[in-house]
Order: structure tokens, then C-alpha cells, then sequence
């Protein structure tokens, strides 16, 4: 809609909207000609994706893990690998530039709009406003020390196990002082140690110290793994089109999720299934119904079925109401100006579709 009002307050709402950070509420009034601007917006889907890397590293003594501890399960060799661990798909408005409104309501009144940051309505005549934020998302963690990268494990290592010069011998020493911390420990829980800990606190400091020197010399048998998780969200403006196989990210077991065009990780695709496009709504002849004059414009979504997939498998689906599936309609502005029963509506500010409509409180 075009005029030298619309202008006017677009020039305003673009000043108020650079300085908020939170959603904003604006009254219809003489000052603003009982205009109010807003923008309607496309539906971005945001997709969170977590990332699990995992790194095996085989032992000193891998070759006398089942001599030495009779445990035949000792890492062999050197890997990293990588999984999805979970993906979170959800909508976010965007508001577009291109679809900018101008709400024109009875001079007199005092109708108020709950607008988004970037501008999207999110009520009008309530202050419920659905507040337009992200589902809990996880957050990335980075990989725990090994038992072989604490200071247990610096004395763990005795003089005789340092100085030899014979994998064999110095496997055959850590074998032993396994043993003796193994028995160590049996003595202190039993009373039967030359030198217990004077209180439970001191004990249990012990305690772990023993265990986290067990734990170093064992992983110099049976290696060690380590594992953190990568996260990143990924975000996808779709337009009106079916989607097959689009490539969004790639898993690499070494750098995490990286851009599509990285080959060095494993695929990430997107599927996007258009299911319903909205249509106009139309009267009770079957006419379409025409926009009110100076109405208050919102969004009929249509919906589509969004899934992920990686290595072959599904992932993540989820059905979504997407604003460029959908059409433009209006509400007559009457409604929120009626002294004796004004209607209030909140808006999904996802797409801008209607979540409820009824009377103001």
C-alpha cells in the first residue's frame, strides 16, 4: 500500500525497531493518523543440529591387554568417527521487506499493536503476546581429558616403568602397579592399611587418586576414547517448491559440522513436502471474499512436512506452517474499535497466521 502516510510511518517503525530490543507496543493515534505499520513474514527453518565426534586411540600395551588384565577388547587402532545425535527442527519469522502494511483505523480510537523486534505483529488490543523464541536447543561440549592427560597419570608411571627400555618390561611393571593400587585401595575400605586417611574427606581423596592412577595405567592397555559434541544451527528460507534432497551441512569425524560444499564430511540433506497451500476464504456463495478497506493483513499458512536425513537414515520430521505457502487476507479494523466489545488477536509470529481471536479483555 503506497502513500505518502505509509511513508511516513515506515520511516518511523524502521528508527523505532533499530532501537529495540524487545517487543514493542504502538498505539494508533492522531499523531500517527491512526496508522499503524507492521510487516508480515516468510517462515525460516531453523535447524539445529548436535554432533557427536569421537576419537579412539589404542594404548602403549595394546598388544599385552589380554596377557597382563585377560581383557581382549583393547583398541587396535586409531579412528574417528561421527554421529548425528540429534536434530531440532523449528520455524522463525523473518520479516519481509517487501510485505510491509498499513492498518488504517477510526479516528478517535485507540487501538495497540504488540510488534516484534524486526517489526512482525504479534497482537493487537492485548499484551499476550506469543513471545517469538527458540525451543531449548543443546549446547556443545568439548571433550572430557583422558585417564591418560590427568596428573594421575603422570605418577602412575614408576622409575622402573620409565626406565626401561623394553615395551614388554615396562607393560609388565604397569600390569603390577595396577595390582598394587587394586590392593591399596582393598586395604584402605578394610581398615587393614599401615596409613589410613585420617578422616572421610582425606579417604576419599585418596580413594580417587588411586583410581585415577588405575584408570591411566588401564588405558595404557586398552587405549582411550574421547568424545564431544559439535553444534550448530542451520537456517533455510524455502520459497514455494518442493525440496529433494538438498545438501545443508556435512559431518566431519575431524572438524564437526561444516558448510555443504566441504566434502569432507558426510551428507546432510533436507526434504521439504509441500502439503497444503492456503487459498483465499470465501463467502457463503462460494465467492472469494474481498480484502476490508484499510484492513489489518495477516497470513493463511499453507503447511509442509520437513525431514532431515543423514547416511540413509531419517533423522528428524516435522510438520510446518510456512508463510509462503500460504495467502495474504485481511481483518476488517472495526473490529478492535468498537467501543462497547473490541476484539483482541494474537499471531503466530512464525507466519503470521491468526492463533486466536476474540474479545478484549
Amino acid at each position: 500500500m503506497k502513500s505518502s502516510l505509509l511513508a511516513a510511518l515506515t520511516a518511523l517503525c524502521c528508527v523505532a525497531s533499530a532501537h529495540a530490543q524487545t517487543s514493542q507496543k504502538l498505539t494508533a493515534g492522531k499523531a500517527s493518523e491512526y496508522g499503524l505499520v507492521y510487516s508480515l513474514p516468510v517462515t525460516a527453518i531453523e535447524i539445529a543440529v548436535e554432533a557427536e565426534l569421537t576419537v579412539e586411540t589404542p594404548g602403549e600395551f595394546a598388544n599385552y591387554a589380554r596377557r597382563y588384565l585377560g581383557d581382549d577388547s583393547a583398541i587396535r587402532s586409531s579412528s574417528k568417527t561421527a554421529r548425528v545425535r540429534s536434530v531440532t527442527i523449528y520455524p522463525r519469522g523473518i520479516a519481509d521487506p517487501a510485505n510491509r502494511w498499513l492498518a488504517q483505523f477510526k479516528a478517535g480510537s485507540t487501538p495497540f499493536m504488540i510488534l516484534s523486534p524486526e517489526g512482525i505483529p504479534l497482537a493487537i488490543n492485548t499484551e499476550e503476546a506469543p513471545a517469538p523464541t527458540a525451543p531449548e536447543l543443546p549446547k556443545a561440549v568439548p571433550a572430557a581429558p583422558t585417564a591418560l592427560e590427568t596428573e594421575a597419570a603422570r605418577q602412575a608411571v614408576t622409575q622402573d616403568m620409565a626406565r626401561s627400555g623394553s615395551v614388554a618390561k615396562r607393560a609388565e611393571l604397569a600390569a603390577q602397579r595396577i595390582f598394587e593400587l587394586r590392593e591399596m585401595r582393598s586395604d584402605i575400605l578394610s581398615g587393614q592399611s599401615d596409613n589410613t586417611p585420617p578422616d572421610g574427606k582425606a579417604m576419599q581423596l585418596v580413594l580417587d587418586n588411586l583410581a585415577a592412577q588405575e584408570a591411566a595405567l588401564t588405558a595404557m592397555f586398552m587405549g582411550t576414547r574421547s568424545t564431544r559434541t559439535d553444534v550448530r544451527t542451520l537456517e533455510i528460507v524455502p520459497d514455494s517448491a518442493d525440496i529433494r534432497g538438498r545438501v545443508i551441512a556435512r559431518i566431519s569425524a575431524t572438524d564437526g559440522i561444516v558448510d555443504a560444499d566441504n566434502l569432507a564430511g558426510a551428507p546432510l540433506t533436507l526434504n521439504l513436502e509441500i502439503l497444503e497451500t492456503a487459498t483465499l476464504p470465501v463467502n457463503e456463495k462460494g465467492e472469494t471474499k474481498r480484502f476490508p478497506k484499510g484492513g489489518v493483513a495477516y497470513t493463511i499458512p499453507g503447511t509442509a512436512l520437513v525431514s532431515i536425513e543423514y547416511e540413509g537414515s531419517e533423522v528428524a520430521s516435522k510438520e510446518l506452517g510456512l508463510a509462503q505457502l500460504g495467502v495474504t487476507f485481511g481483518l476488517d479494523p472495526a473490529l478492535f474499535t468498537d467501543k462497547k466489545d473490541p476484539s483482541m488477536v494474537r499471531f503466530d509470529p512464525a507466519t503470521g497466521g491468526i492463533l486466536i481471536i476474540g474479545p478484549a479483555k
